[in-house]
């Protein structure tokens, strides 16, 4: 079985016997029932492969369907003058670079179907072109922009500037007014258009971008095409039945196993309020090709636009995460450090884990376990600079919970706090500082994925530090901040909070800890079991 890693176009991939997820009959649908559309999906989950395929579609390449469900569907085959903007390759960061983009198209097109010297700006030519090639073919356009926000994502946050008639604005804003009116040509051009798709990650209400058109049907959260991109369970069994027999005996599992492991990893995407389970297809892809099971997408890059985003970001991570929020709060994109989460949404770092119809929220939470990881890896390293390798230290960690060694959990946990440069820890009063250390032991216990893990957990009579749970042990952690071991554990005796588990079988641990914010880790460990 051939897999097309890095392969986005569709005829490459039907012509060279890579396999295909037939998503054909949902194109189908989409062609055929609307008009313009938007549609925003994580990088690296196939929006370009669609893009291709929708292309080939509007070609009339009957030839290359074949077989497909769409095959069934189509009976026209029409061929339409097609306009393919693709901004992936491209690197914005350098003033100009949208323009010279945008010109090259342009150019090109006004090469095959004619200009006009009247019409001078991008925008007005384009129509123009759209105008002429509706004229010409006797059918109207088809425009796919794939990666329509890339031109701004680049820039984002990032300060840069370009030289506007003699002034320098930030690149930022001037990529937006481009944009802006490069768009806003669709409007005008309505007469002329088939149908138009834009893919991206992120749908940026605030800059406007969309007043250029009628209002664009944006189907990222439809229910009808939350499977358009990605595969599904039922696409997993069916099309990888062999590799995933293969897999399991390299791993030596049976195959229940392995699909469990699988789905634990690289599942858990939802799209829409049915709730469909979707796996990342570049992940899954990776791990069938290579039969190993590593952290493909996480480490393929993480987007620049966010790690600027989140390095401005309040620590806040654990109470953006396991939450449910309106719909509103998660997909109109507003970038502020202070509300980062429709970017960690939109970027697919979070994703729908529950929907509750009576209050219409959504539950927010890490898809997989690949993306936990990762993730919270990027955050905390950034966030702590350790001296030492965050993995290690917590793999290490996350071994001494599992045999219940606290003793090597506490000179592991400490040593790692001192690796952390004091210019890190330093806060300017007390509350940031207490705030620091619960974020920090946070980050740690939250990258231990192989465990329950909760942290501020109300109870009855109060609300716990942290637990964390193992197959033969629970630990109920306390900590203080300049005090002693000795008040944190008077606390959780006070509280009650080991009552829940008290005819609970595991081995039951009460830690209390002092944190040092002279020193920057504990100095002070007392232990109950």
């Amino acid at each position: 079985m051939k897999y097309p890693i890095g392969i986005q176009s569709f005829d490459q991939i039907i012509n060279n016997g890579y396999v295909y997820v037939d998503k054909t009959e949902l194109i189908h649908g989409l062609v055929t029932e609307g008009k313009i559309y938007f549609l925003g999906r994580p990088r690296r989950f196939g929006k370009s492969l669609l893009v291709s395929t929708l292309e080939h579609y509007f070609l009339g390449h009957k030839e290359l369907f074949k077989g497909l469900k769409i095959d069934r569907l189509e009976r026209e085959w029409l061929e339409y003058p097609v306009f393919h903007i693709d901004f992936n390759s491209t690197n914005f960061m350098d003033g100009g670079a949208l323009e010279r983009k945008l010109e090259g198209y342009v150019a090109t097109w006004e090469g095959e179907y004619g200009s006009a010297p009247q019409w001078t700006d991008l925008g007005d030519r384009f129509a123009y072109v759209l105008k002429c090639a509706h004229e010409k073919t006797g059918r109207r356009c088809v425009v796919l922009i794939d990666e329509y926000d890339k031109p701004m994502l680049d820039v984002l946050d990032s300060g840069r500037e370009t030289t506007v008639d003699g002034n320098r604005i930030p690149l930022e804003e001037r990529n937006r007014e481009v944009l802006r009116a490069f768009y806003s040509v669709f409007k005008a051009a309505d007469a002329d258009l088939q149908f138009v798709l834009l893919t991206g990650v992120t749908k940026f209400s605030q800059i406007t971008v969309f007043s250029g058109f009628n209002q664009p049907e944006d189907i990222s959260m439809a229910r009808k095409y939350d499977t358009l991109c990605g595969i599904t369970q039922e696409e997993l069994e069916h099309y990888f039945a062999e590799p995933i027999a293969e897999l399991a005996e390299a791993y030596r599992c049976n195959v229940p196993e392995m699909k469990q492991l699988l789905k634990s990893r690289y599942d858990g995407y939802h799209f829409s309020t049915r709730m469909v389970d979707v796996y990342n297809p570049f992940s899954i892809l990776n791990v069938f090709k290579s039969m190993e099971m590593k952290d493909y997408w996480f480490k393929s890059g993480t987007p620049t636009y966010l790690v600027r985003l989140l390095a401005r970001t309040r620590e806040n991570l654990d109470e953006l995460t396991g939450r449910y929020y309106r719909e509103e709060m998660f997909v109109d994109y507003k970038a502020t450090a202070e509300m980062p989460l429709p970017m960690i949404y939109q970027s697919g770092y979070l994703t729908i884990k529950d929907y509750n119809m009576r209050r219409n929220t959504f539950l927010l939470d890490f898809p997989n376990d690949e993306v936990k990881e990762g993730f919270l890896t990027v955050i905390a390293s950034d966030y702590l600079k350790p001296k030492s390798d965050i993995n290690n230290s917590v793999m290490d960690m996350t071994d001494a919970l599992e045999t219940g060694d606290l003793e090597t959990f506490r000179k592991l946990l400490t040593s790692f706090l001192a690796s952390i440069p004091y210019s890190m820890r330093r806060k300017n009063d007390e509350a940031e500082r207490e705030r620091y250390f619960q974020y920090t032991f946070y980050l740690i216990l939250r990258l231990m994925s192989v465990y329950t893990v909760y942290t501020e957990k109300e109870q009855s009579q109060g609300r716990v530090d942290c637990i964390v749970e193992t197959d033969k042990y629970v630990y109920i952690f306390e900590f203080k901040l300049d005090g002693t071991a000795e008040s944190a554990l008077k606390q959780i005796e006070e509280k009650g909070y080991a009552r829940p588990y008290g005819a609970d079988s595991r081995t039951l641990y009460r830690i209390g800890a002092n944190f040092s914010s002279e020193t920057g880790t504990i100095d002070d460990w007392q232990v109950i079991g």
